[in-house]
């Protein structure tokens, strides 16, 4: 899998928003830009487009895509445009059905399918016991300090040959 770069990553990540119960989501209005759609109406098609595949995949739309209004200044006045609160899956399934010949989507392919994958093993984790919760770090120390051992081993080898 591509390993993201710290700007790429910092991309959808400085626009995740977090509700006051912990559960992320992005605005379609400013993931339009990130993922460079310069026209709403072009991006609002890739939304179509995801919704059909999120109604088809047996998930709920309005879970995904929860419709919102936001008030934008128009001159001298102001109106209410049409903006969706995106959940992790709705922005992957829009960067899925996004334009392929875009770079940028190919990150926010990688992007959300990344962080998709580190949400849900922390979701196991979180479901473990105590016990099994310990067993698990104990593993991940364990391989941690293998790999540490391995690496002194082999920075003193390379040492001793020069």
């Amino acid at each position: 899998m591509m390993e993201l770069k710290a700007g790429e990553y910092r991309r959808f990540e400085d626009i995740k928003h977090v509700r006051e119960d912990g559960r992320e989501y992005w605005s379609a209005r400013e993931l339009a830009p990130a993922l460079e759609y310069t026209q709403w109406r072009n991006f609002s098609k890739v939304i179509g487009r995801a919704m059909i595949a999120c109604e088809n995949s047996g998930h709920s739309v309005p879970d995904d895509f929860a419709e919102v209004s936001k008030i934008v200044d128009a001159g001298a006045t102001s109106k209410p445009i049409k903006d969706y609160e995106l959940s992790r899956y709705a922005c992957y399934l829009i960067v899925q059905n996004g334009d392929p010949r875009k770079e940028v989507i190919a990150l926010g392919q990688t992007y959300f399918a990344i962080q998709t994958y580190r949400q849900e093993v922390a979701d196991h984790f979180n479901q473990l016991d105590e016990d099994r919760r310990r067993l698990v770090v104990r593993g991940d120390i364990k391989q941690w300090h293998q790999l540490l051992a391995k690496n002194i081993l082999t920075l003193t080898l390379c040492q001793g040959l020069s």
